[in-house]
Order: C-alpha cells, then structure tokens, then sequence
C-alpha cells in the first residue's frame, strides 16, 4: 500500500509545497528546466505517490511494488521535486538540479536518482515500456500495476499507438495510461502543430477503458484513478490540466515550455502560491 495516504486537503498543500520547490529549482538551474511542463503534472504526480501508488522509498527493489514512468521526461524538474518530497532522496539534492555530475540530471536516469524506473527523454518511449512491464507482470501472476504518464503533445510519437494496439490485445487491465493533456507543446498549441483530439474517441478506438479528469485538482485525479476498473481492458486517464498551471503568469502561456522565473518572478509566484 501507499505509505503516505494523505486526505484530499493534505495533497492539495503538498502540492503547493511542490509547486514552491519547482519555482526554486528551475530559477536555480544552471542550464534552465521546463518550467510550464512540471507545473500542469503536479496535481497528477501528487495524487500517485502521496496516495495512490503501492511503492514506498524502503521497497525500490519490491518485485510486487507497483511502477511509475515519467514518460514526458523533459519535465524532470516537476519528477524529482515530487521524489524529494516523498523521501526517495533527500531534499537538498535538489539545488544541484542539472549541475555537472548531478544525481539529478536533465532528464530521468535511472542509474542515476533513486526512485527513477526509467530513462525517459525521447518521447514515446516511455508507454512502450510499460507495456513490457505490464505484459511481464501479467505472465508473472503479478498483482503489481504500471502507470505511465504521457504528454498530449507526445501522442504524436507513432509508438505510442503501436504500444496501445499489444496493451489492448493482450488485455493488460493492470495498466494505466494518464495522459497531462496540457494543450500546448514545445512551439505551440498542439492543435496546431499535431491535432490529437478526439483523444477520449482514439483510445476507445484502440480498446482502451477511458476516463477524464480535471488534471490540477487532486479530488478530481484521485476520484478517476480510484475508480478506474480491471475489466480486460487498459485504462486510460485524459487529465485535462492548464500548462503552467498555478501561477498567473506562467500558466497557459507557450513560452514557459523552456523557460525559467527569474529575479522578481521567483518572487511574484512565490508569493502567489503562499497566498492561493
């Protein structure tokens, strides 16, 4: 089980608390970090390892303990604030995010950060996997799960739908697919660069078990992912989140894709997330 639990209250305050630590983090990073990407998943990350997951910090090598992979991987930063918090490393290895020879490196390494599943940055490797993982645990007799969380923007990734076609085949019931579908990608708004939508009608297509949440409320993330079913089918969870979300002037905004606060900025979001 989730060695933390939290009520609702308690996860949205410890995800205020994340939030604060990605502002710091990225404003210190030495090569910057992806600032609006972290902020849509936190309620999301939040909600799977303060409440949800069967993992504990004590039991990274449980062959029972259920699995998380950050498949948008360039939202590291948001990751290991989240690691940090839940005590898989200390907390002050965070202000050597991205520095040479850091255990917290751009993008999730495994070999690297305990707490890490795996190395994630190419996008569309992530979902691939954890139908490996999933189909594993399937043969094994496992009651173990395997959660993945993809970008929309990433659903471009031709593998990804390759990886739904043998999850549904396979019947992989015990995996689960959250999707931070935060409308906006690297240059812009996904519908214009790549259009994905009908996203709910796409899964379904590919004999996926689909429910929708709103991505940054907690309430919202905990209700669809307790609810989800294990009917034959794999799950998928469209978690509609605001890119950025939770500080004003971040917030649905395409240039904090690769952007950092900086100066008064720290201090203006800061501010906004002591008092909202």
């Amino acid at each position: 089980m989730n060695p933390y639990c939290l009520s609702i209250d308690e996860l949205k305050k410890k995800a205020t608390e994340i939030r604060k630590r990605i502002v710091v983090l990225n404003a210190e990073s030495p090569a910057g970090g992806h600032t609006g990407a972290d902020l849509s998943q936190v309620e999301i990350v939040t909600s799977l390892y303060f409440r949800i997951l069967n993992c504990a910090p004590d039991r990274t090598d449980d062959p029972e303990r259920d699995v998380y992979i950050q498949s948008k991987g360039h939202a590291a930063g948001g990751y290991y604030c989240c690691l940090a918090e839940a005590g898989y490393f200390p907390v002050d290895w965070l202000p050597h995010y991205q520095h040479a020879d850091s255990k917290l490196p751009g993008h999730p390494v495994r070999q690297k950060t305990p707490g890490v599943e795996l190395n994630t940055g190419a996008l569309g490797h992530g979902l691939p996997v954890a139908v490996g993982l999933a189909l594993a645990a399937k043969k094994s007799g496992s009651k173990r799960k395997i959660y993945v969380v993809t970008g929309d923007g990433e659903l471009a990734e031709g593998s990804n739908w390759e990886a739904a076609l043998v999850a549904a085949h396979y019947g992989l019931d015990n995996l689960i697919i959250i999707n931070d579908k935060n409308k906006l990608q690297l240059a812009g708004y996904t519908k214009d660069i790549m259009k994905t939508d009908p996203l709910d009608k796409k899964w379904e297509a590919f004999g996926m078990q689909v429910t929708e949440c709103d991505g940054n409320d907690v309430g919202s993330v905990v209700d669809a992912l307790e609810g989800l079913k294990q009917e034959g089918k794999p799950n998928v969870v469209i978690a509609n989140t605001i890119k950025g979300a939770g500080i004003s002037f971040i917030q649905g905004r395409p240039e904090w894709h690769h952007r950092v606060p900086k100066g008064e900025e720290v201090t203006q979001a800061l501010e906004e997330l002591s008092h909202g």
